[in-house]
């Protein structure tokens, strides 16, 4: 099991998920008008020109409660010209000092006060636009898909300025037609729809109002009729210099490993208004910070790290697939890791006429070492046809080539909504392996069924999958085959009459599974009582009962865990899981069962709008049953503060300790970002162990002595026609 969400992700996500699922748009479509003069960005809204713009009032909550009033007043609007979309908030406030808002960098202020600008440039229910402001005008972005996820890694090139007076909030923005995909025609019908969060009283409000039991977030948005936009064709041209250099320890001194110049080129073509094609030579993917530490001892599965690479990030939401469930083995059918060192690429993305969706990758990878192909190549191709409402059905192929060797995976998925509040999901895939220098082919199957209903009251999901033993997918990411699995989830929601107590949840979440290999069953059930508070606080106790099977045999997961997540302030922010109960140690030739201690704590500290420090700590042990004692445990502690100059510039530094490997890493970065594309990072690394050099081999110390360190240096620029 996740040991808790990561941090920050929390309110775009659950502001998308709280507006679950009937026909689409079916509201009349509102004309907007254009604008004579094109506004001034600056965050004022004393323009005449937003006098003639469509205004939309009548926002509603839909947290903590559905269709409520809201505790205070929002006025949106909307403009355009050929070029441009015009979007403007005054978010008044009878409290403008308890308004939460930070200058930050982009994406990375979702846990501020914010508004939001959501927009289905097609009408199809498919995906939406989703631009955030927080009241200081920080940006932060991403495409929504049809069950309402939202995908935060998308950057577009868009405008902001904002600004806090004695009357709450004012934020506005422009946002280029080449930075959208849309229909070129004289006229067009788009969905909107404008939210706003308040965090001090866990309050998100939009119009149109949304319901649970309506359809999807996306086929209740606001019809708005735009006649008069001018397709330009879109040319980007994004070269990119990075130059690294790496010492490592030899005999006790540190010396030159590795000092390397790469020059990249990443170029994207409009085809047509909804069409766009990427080319990237020796593509740039430099990552500016590292991965955050992750328990990697005594695990059954491989860790999955979040994809960080611009060129594979783009787009990525196109690949998520149907009929999936939480936790599911097959997490992804394309997981971009997998590719290491591509030396050029190819993506398109857009849409094939009105219902249309395609999206495609090739990569020729480079992986030096002892495989049996050092260029594999990997190609995926993604189609889905929309239905009705945000229903779809899609079609899936992935393939990596290694010398004789092959993976390919083709398939299907689909998503039908039934009902306003029920929908059903699936998705069939088969698998076709070789391996290098074998003659014969291994199939396999993963199969997907999924259901759920939802309403303001009451949620619950079914979900069934079973995948063959056999099963291989090189391009995704799985961490078991040769299984049943059902998975259950039943949610029922209480609003009592209180300011404090917002919303109480009780619920239950399942997993009951069906080893093949071993013919044995195993289970677990998790009971939950959940409470959602003011400032966007929440508080769960868990209590588990289950079993897992591993090489054959069967062990007690029993156990009991306690999860909370708060902004206490507008300065400090907290959360934080404690978990106890009956665990494994994998090991293939001799598991045993035991029993230990997990938890984690995230607090973050903002006492200026320009500062803030982070500082996480998780910590595992375990303990074996037989004799009660412990086996081993391991702590990472990692402090991150930062500096945000303004918009554009920031300096970071970061530090992680290993107690368990005695390891500690350190990483600074100067990092100034125009736009997306346009940047420049300077960064440091550093990593040290507890051990010394005595002329002859390394020994355990009580001092640190540095095994790493590393410089590099990115500078790229984005050309736009």
């Amino acid at each position: 099991m996740k040991i808790m969400p990561k941090p920050r992700i929390v309110a775009p996500i659950a502001f998308l998920i709280a507006l679950l699922s009937s026909t689409l748009f079916a509201a009349e479509p509102l004309v907007a008008a254009k604008a004579s003069v094109a506004p001034v960005i600056d965050g004022r809204l004393d323009e005449d020109i937003w006098k003639t713009a469509l205004k939309f009032t009548d926002f509603k909550t839909f947290k903590p409660d559905y269709g409520k009033e809201p505790g205070q007043k929002t006025e949106a609007y909307f403009l355009f010209d050929a070029e441009n979309f015009y979007v403007a908030c005054r978010g008044y406030d009878t409290n403008p000092g308890g308004i939460k808002a930070n200058i930050s960098k982009r994406d990375d202020m979702f846990a501020d006060d914010y508004f939001a600008f959501c927009l289905d440039t097609f009408s199809d229910g498919q995906n939406a636009y989703v631009l955030f402001m927080n009241p200081l005008g920080i940006q932060g972005d991403g495409l929504m898909n049809s069950i309402g996820n939202l995908e935060p890694s998308m950057d577009f090139v868009w405008y902001s300025k904002g600004r806090i007076d004695d009357q709450g909030y004012s934020v506005e923005c422009r946002i280029p037609l080449q930075s959208l995909r849309f229909s070129n025609k004289k006229t067009v019908i788009m969905g909107m729809a404008f939210v706003r969060q308040i965090v001090r009283t866990s309050e998100n409000s939009s119009f149109p109002a949304i319901f649970p039991d309506k359809g999807s977030l996306i086929t209740q948005l606001q019809p708005v009729s735009i006649t008069g936009l001018k397709y330009d064709r879109v040319v980007e041209v994004l070269p990119a210099l990075t130059h690294s250099t790496r010492l490592a320890i030899q005999d006790g001194v540190l010396r030159r490993d590795v000092q390397q110049t790469d020059f990249s080129l990443t170029a994207k073509v409009g085809l047509t208004s909804d069409l766009t094609a990427d080319a990237a030579y020796n593509p740039d993917f430099s990552q500016v910070e590292s991965d955050a530490g992750q328990v990697d001892f005594n695990i059954r599965y491989a860790l999955y790290y979040p994809e960080k690479r611009p060129f594979f990030m783009e787009g990525i939401e196109y690949f998520q697939f149907a009929g999936n469930t939480e936790e599911a083995p097959l997490r992804a059918v394309l997981y971009t890791r997998t590719i290491i060192n591509p030396v050029f690429g190819l993506k398109g993305t857009g849409k094939l006429g009105s219902r249309n969706t395609i999206a495609a990758i090739y990569a020729h990878d480079d992986m030096p070492g002892d495989s049996a192909d050092r260029y594999p190549d990997f190609g995926i191709v993604r189609f889905r046809h929309s239905l009705r409402d945000d229903s779809y059905i899609g079609s899936f192929y992935t393939s990596r080539f290694e010398g004789s060797g092959f993976n390919q995976v083709a398939g299907s998925d689909g998503r039908f909504r039934l009902t306003g509040a029920s929908v059903a999901e699936y998705h069939l895939f088969g698998s076709f392996t070789r391996s290098p220098g074998q003659e014969s082919t291994i199939n396999g199957h993963a199969l997907g069924l999924y259901y759920n209903y939802g309403t303001r009251s009451v949620y619950t999901e079914l979900g069934l999958q079973d995948i063959s033993k056999h099963f291989q997918v090189d391009t995704g990411f799985i961490t078991r085959t040769g299984i049943s699995r059902l998975n259950p989830l039943f949610i029922y929601k209480f609003y009592p009459k209180s300011k404090f107590f917002q919303r109480i949840e009780p619920f239950y979440w399942g997993e009951h599974i069906y080893d093949k290999f071993y013919g044995t069953f195993e289970t677990i059930n998790v009971f939950v009582l959940r409470f959602w508070l003011p400032g966007n606080s929440q508080f769960r106790v868990d209590g588990l009962l289950g079993n897992e099977v591993y090489y054959g045999r069967k062990f007690s997961l029993d156990g009991y865990r306690v999860q909370f997540v708060t902004q206490l302030t507008k300065q400090f922010y907290l959360e934080g899981q404690f978990r106890r109960g009956g665990s494994i140690f994998y090991d293939p030739a001799d598991p045993y069962q035991g029993y230990g201690n997990q938890a984690q704590i995230y607090a973050e500290y903002q006492p200026l709008e320009k500062l803030s420090f982070g500082f996480s700590y998780t910590y595992i042990d375990f303990y074996r049953k037989s004799d009660r004692q412990r086996v081993y445990d391991y702590g990472i502690i990692r402090s991150r503060n930062t500096v945000q100059v303004n918009k554009y510039l920031f300096l970071r530094a970061i530090f992680e300790y290993n107690t368990f490997y005695r390891r500690l890493t350190t990483d600074g970065l100067i990092s100034f970002t125009y736009i997306p594309g346009t940047v420049i990072h300077l960064g440091y690394g550093s990593a040290y162990e507890k051990s010394e050099w005595n002329g002859r081999e390394y020994l355990e110390s009580r001092r640190f002595l540095e095994t790493q360190r590393g410089f590099f240096f990115k500078v790229s620029y984005l050309w736009r026609w």
